[in-house]
């Protein structure tokens, strides 16, 4: 755990162009990395996206080579891949009812803003759904870099790889899922990494930020 305030984080945390192949991220680290993903908000609470933590070599090797041959993705530690559901599916939402009830009992409002949610989302088209997803999934990486920076982690999220190639490795689309994001987790090797000495640039607030008194 940090010591640092969340803003000393944010201004610590970076891209990590060059990681180190030979530290790896204790499990314990890891673990709260995705509990924090787990408990990050999503719209109705549905939760439409999955994780996978890739550390096979070979694999990452493979998705490396539709990645841009961005190193990370093979000198991490670990590999997150944050894929969410093609679509949304009657089965789907009743899954997350029926969480609801196992935690809160029977509760008619619920009951019925699930059915309300089926009625709305299933009749859409996939790739409306699908979009729909990703956004959810872009909230939870949100969550991840923040853990991850609170964990003393390095962390790189990448869109630059082709996304069919990866669910094509990795098996989603037999499970429903289309990948959306990566985010290599490890630790960064100073030497060969350009971007480390380099100051954070961000927009000044006041172009960024307005007010409606």
């Amino acid at each position: 755990m940090s010591d640092k305030s969340l803003i000393e984080l944010l201004n610590w945390r970076y891209a990590t162009k060059k990681m180190d192949p030979a530290k790896e991220v204790p499990q314990e680290k890891l673990d709260a990395i995705l509990e924090a993903i787990r408990l990050a908000p999503t719209s109705s609470g549905t939760q439409p996206f999955e994780v996978i933590v890739v550390t096979n070599q070979d694999v990452r090797e493979e998705i490396r080579k539709v990645g841009h041959d961005q190193s990370p993705i093979t000198d991490c530690s670990h590999l997150l891949v944050f894929a969410a559901w093609d679509n949304y599916t009657d089965d789907r939402i009743d899954s997350v009812t029926k969480l609801n009830v196992a935690a809160r009992g029977e509760i008619p409002l619920l009951l019925q803003y699930y059915e309300n949610l089926k009625s709305l989302y299933v009749p859409r088209e996939a790739e409306v759904n699908y979009a729909h997803a990703a956004r959810q999934a872009y909230i939870a990486l949100g969550f991840a870099l923040i853990a991850a920076a609170e964990q003393g982690v390095d962390s790189t999220p990448m869109e630059g790889f082709d996304p069919e190639s990866v669910d094509t490795i990795l098996g989603l689309k037999d499970r429903g899922l289309r990948s959306v994001v990566l985010l290599p987790l490890g630790y960064r090797q100073p030497e060969g990494d350009w971007l480390l000495p380099m100051a954070k640039v961000r927009k000044p607030r006041e172009t960024m930020i307005s007010r409606v008194d």
